[in-house]
């Protein structure tokens, strides 16, 4: 009995470690081709898990070369977060998790 209290109660911690540091706000896909943009707007927590009043906006632009007529777009660049666009992400989640972190968030 005492094993599987400990078990549940390291498992309950993990969790708690691991959890999404951010509340989905918003999520917006925009444009045709080079205008193509999706943007993501979060909000941060506390450490203590309650949801603060600050956001992270996340954004990502299709991937386009050539001009013109000759424009080909295809996939997605990595995600930005607004405040340093030169930081790029492989997905929203670790751009949020960033951009709060900077903020003293979770």
């Amino acid at each position: 009995m005492a094993q599987k209290i400990f078990t549940v109660l390291c498992l309950l911690i993990m969790s708690a470690t691991t959890a999404n540091a951010y509340q989905l706000l918003s999520s917006k896909e925009t444009g045709r081709n080079d205008a193509r943009n999706q943007t993501v707007v979060v909000k941060c927590t506390t450490d203590t898990g309650k949801i603060s009043n600050q956001t992270c906006t996340l954004r990502r632009y299709v991937k386009c070369t050539g001009n013109g007529t000759d424009q080909q777009c295809n996939g997605w660049q990595p995600w930005q977060d607004l405040r340093t666009p030169s930081k790029k992400y492989s997905d929203w989640r670790s751009a949020a998790s960033a951009c709060c972190r900077a903020k003293g968030l979770r």
